[in-house]
């Protein structure tokens, strides 16, 4: 239950670090009033770098994907919890900016579209900037699966590939799968694609390697680890749902 609410905030977190920095440096050009909403944002004006900084959201959180990432590999001497949440911030970080650059390649009017309008990209350089993207996913989900297995307690319980595969079942899927659920309230009001489509497309295109890969991670199970209580990840996640839908939801305005 736990890294179902971790994978909850850590999608929540990561898209709003992605508005809020969608809505940052618009602030900061003359003539652009942005505001910020809990499941979008809007401006008013216009400025010539518009196009250009609609790709800033998702730069931020590619940057903060690789800043888990990378965290994850400095140390590991972390509770349960922890490890857990950088997991999910990295996967929530990664694939969601790769996501959208596959999308931007084939809709200019996505974010990262517009951003590569303006960069002036040809079809064959957003084609290439597609395929990367669709090929770092796979491995960005074993690496991170891997690290889900690592956590695995005693010594010796990830030594079978039908163990491994239960492993991430328990720890990745089935908590993933079920977060969905739990993300629709905290986007609402929106269209369903928003709402309800994005997180489930987020989900499956990770989920999906993670699992899939399972059975075929060698990796060094560790212990001895102290795990946080529930509290911490459900209380976050409710502080979290409260802003969204009391302060966020009216809309800040960056005059």
């Amino acid at each position: 239950m736990s890294s179902g609410l971790l994978y909850v905030l850590a999608f929540n977190l990561t898209f709003l670090l992605q508005e809020i920095f969608l809505v940052l440096p618009k602030a900061a050009v003359p003539g652009l009033t942005p505001t910020l909403f809990h499941n979008n944002r809007t401006w008013t004006g216009d400025h010539p770098l518009v196009g250009l900084l609609q790709g800033s959201g998702a730069l931020a959180i590619l940057l903060i994907g690789l800043m888990a990432l990378l965290s994850l590999r400095w140390s590991t001497k972390r509770s349960i919890t922890t490890q857990l949440l950088l997991v999910w911030m990295a996967y929530h970080g990664l694939f969601q900016s790769l996501s959208q650059v596959v999308v931007g390649a084939l809709n200019p009017g996505n974010d990262v579209g517009m951003a590569m309008t303006h960069l002036a990209l040809s079809e064959g350089e957003k084609v290439v900037l597609a395929v990367v993207a669709l090929a770092l996913l796979v491995p960005v989900a074993f690496a991170l699966a891997r690290h889900c297995l690592a956590l695995a307690t005693p010594e010796g319980v990830v030594g079978t590939p039908g163990a491994r595969a239960r492993i991430v079942l328990q720890v990745v899927t089935v908590p993933a799968l079920t977060g969905i659920l739990l993300i629709i309230p905290f986007r609402m009001p929106r269209g369903w694609i928003e709402v309800a489509l994005l997180p489930a497309i987020i989900t499956w295109l990770g989920v999906s390697w993670m699992q899939a890969g399972a059975w075929r991670l060698q990796v060094a199970p560790a212990s001895g680890r102290r795990q946080f209580s529930i509290a911490i990840p459900l209380g976050s996640l409710l502080a979290l749902f409260v802003l969204f839908q009391t302060y966020l939801r009216a809309g800040v305005t960056f005059d």
